[in-house]
Parts: C-alpha cells; sequence; structure tokens
C-alpha cells in the first residue's frame, strides 16, 4: 500500500553546535564483552569522532549524561549516537530516555522547538514527541533490540498524532527518505514499511497486537504503559537481492514472539534498500525510557 503521508516527519530548521549549549553524554558501551569506559562531562562539549564497534554491540546507560540533538551527525558529541531530534537523551540511575514532562519555557530546546514545529510539540513543551536516535556505525545484516517502557503518553492537539504514531527500529538508514521502520503503533497495530525518497510504502502490518479499540481522543494508545517490554527486528539481504524484514516482541515474560516476517522486493516500492546503513529508535508523542540496546550482525 502506498503512503505519502503516513507517520509524517515534520519539517523544521535543523539545529547546529554553534547555536546550542551541549553537555558532553556519559555513555557507557560494551562490544564483545568488554567495557568501555565513559567520557567525562564539559559544559560546552566538542564534537567527538565515531568509533569502530564490533559485533555484538551493546549499549548501557549506566553513567549518568545527557545527548543533545545536533543538526547532522559529525556534530554529535557521543561517539556512538547521533539524536537527530527529540532535543535531548537523557541518562540516568541505569537508563535512557526522552526528555519526561513539559519542559520550561525557560529551556532552549522549548524555544527552538516552539519556533520550529510548535503544532507537534505543543508549542516547544514536548520536543520528545520526534524523537529519533541513530548510531554512528552503520550495519547491513544484522537484528537490533531494545527494551522499553511507555512512561505515558502525550496528546498533543496535533493531526500527525493518530493511531500510526507508535515506537519503532530503523534500520539501513540511508537519510531521513530512505530506510526501513519496523514497530509498534499506538492504534494496537504491528508495522514494517519502506521509506524511498520520502515515501513510505506499507511491506506487512497486522492488526490486534494489542487488544482495545483505538480512539485518539479517548483512547489513544493501547500498547501497555509502565510495562517494560522488548522490540527486535532483523533485517536481511538473499541472494536474489530482496530483503526479509522480521519483528518480534517480548511482551515482559523474557521470550520473543515473532510478530510479523515480509520480504521487499525490486517490484514494490522501487528498490530494496541493500546498503549498510544506520540503525536507531524512534518514537512519537510519548514519554520513553529504555535500556540494553544491542545490535549484532
Amino acid at each position: 500500500m502506498l503512503e505519502t503521508n503516513l507517520m509524517p516527519y515534520p519539517k523544521r530548521k535543523a539545529f547546529s553546535l554553534s547555536t546550542q549549549n551541549v553537555i558532553l553524554s556519559g555513555l557507557a558501551v560494551i562490544m564483545s564483552g568488554v567495557l568501555i569506559a565513559a567520557p567525562s562531562f564539559a559544559p560546552r562539549a566538542e564534537a567527538a569522532e565515531a568509533r569502530s564497534v564490533s559485533s555484538p554491540f551493546l549499549y548501557t546507560f549506566n553513567v549518568n549524561g545527557v545527548l543533545n540533538e545536533t543538526g547532522s551527525m559529525s556534530e554529535s558529541s557521543s561517539p556512538y549516537f547521533w539524536l537527530n531530534s527529540g532535543g535531548k537523551m537523557l541518562i540516568r540511575n541505569g537508563l535512557g530516555s526522552t526528555i519526561m514532562g513539559a519542559l520550561p519555557t525557560s529551556d532552549r530546546w522549548s524555544a527552538l522547538y516552539k519556533s520550529s514545529s510548535s503544532v507537534d510539540t505543543d508549542q516547544g513543551k514536548y520536543p520528545q514527541n520526534l524523537f529519533r536516535l541513530l548510531t554512528r556505525s552503520k550495519w547491513n545484516n544484522a537484528s537490533q533490540e531494545v527494551k522499553f517502557r511507555i512512561d505515558k503518553i502525550n496528546t498533543t492537539n496535533t493531526p500527525n498524532r493518530d493511531g500510526y504514531s507508535g515506537i519503532l527500529l530503523m534500520s539501513r538508514y540511508l537519510d531521513g527518505n530512505n530506510l526501513y521502520y519496523a514497530g509498534i503503533r499506538m492504534d494496537g497495530e504491528a508495522v514494517i514499511k519502506k521509506k524511498i525518497n520520502g515515501t513510505y510504502f506499507t511491506l506487512a502490518s497486522k492488526k490486534g497486537v494489542f487488544p482495545g479499540t483505538y480512539n485518539k481522543s479517548t483512547n489513544p494508545n493501547l500498547i501497555p504503559e509502565k510495562t517494560w517490554m522488548r522490540l527486535k527486528s532483523d533485517v536481511r539481504t538473499q541472494s536474489d537481492g530482496s530483503v526479509t524484514i522480521t519483528l518480534s516482541l517480548d511482551r515482559g515474560n523474557g521470550k520473543y514472539e515473532t510478530i510479523l516476517t515480509t520480504k521487499d522486493t525490486k517490484s514494490y516500492g522501487g528498490a530494496t534498500l541493500t546498503k549498510d546503513g544506520y540503525v536507531g529508535i524512534r518514537s512519537d508523542y510519548m514519554d520513553l525510557e529504555f535500556d540494553n540496546f544491542r545490535v549484532q550482525s
């Protein structure tokens, strides 16, 4: 199914290091079972060079810090991650998270988002409504997973918040207009999508993954809140050039169940995405906590 306006990504001005203070994030990383020391803090962080990682790449959020959004990956103060959107990623008490709750009007991110994405962030109060976190390492045939918990839904009055909003894993990200998505939606549906040149194509979907009747106003989210779950995607290029994508979910019992499997071919939505790309997390209109982000080729 061709979709030109599903799960929109609002257009806005990119923010750069020259227009903001950036706090160097405290990050702890395990690569092949080895703990990598976290960098120290600085009032104005310099951009960090991307660091090579090996498989499996396990990221734990056990050193407090803040990673601020930057306008380009090369400006990120983390050698491992780029916060493309959402204002800030917080790292505290052993967890990563979006901004939690409404920002005060005095916060610089509130002011910036009020000017660039006012409708989607309730006049800048909730930059986390547009959270996009990407690795700085590229991957090809790989699985990625994350443990997550939705703290609350931000029922911002915008036409861009609807049943298709949710939490998704991004794969083979070339840029904001060319990538794969796999995840769960606020209306209880699971979905796998391809985005080519800015246009979304639904490769597979499954209704009723979470029961209930969705209503944007009276029942705006069917994904369990205050519950730790895990989401996993696996992307593989086959010998015929097609790409298989599998989405799995652990509802909190420690066991993954396969929710969706699909094959992307050149006959649908243009060419398949076979080049190495970045991976990461997207969440819409929610306060989200996460832990144990893992990628394995």
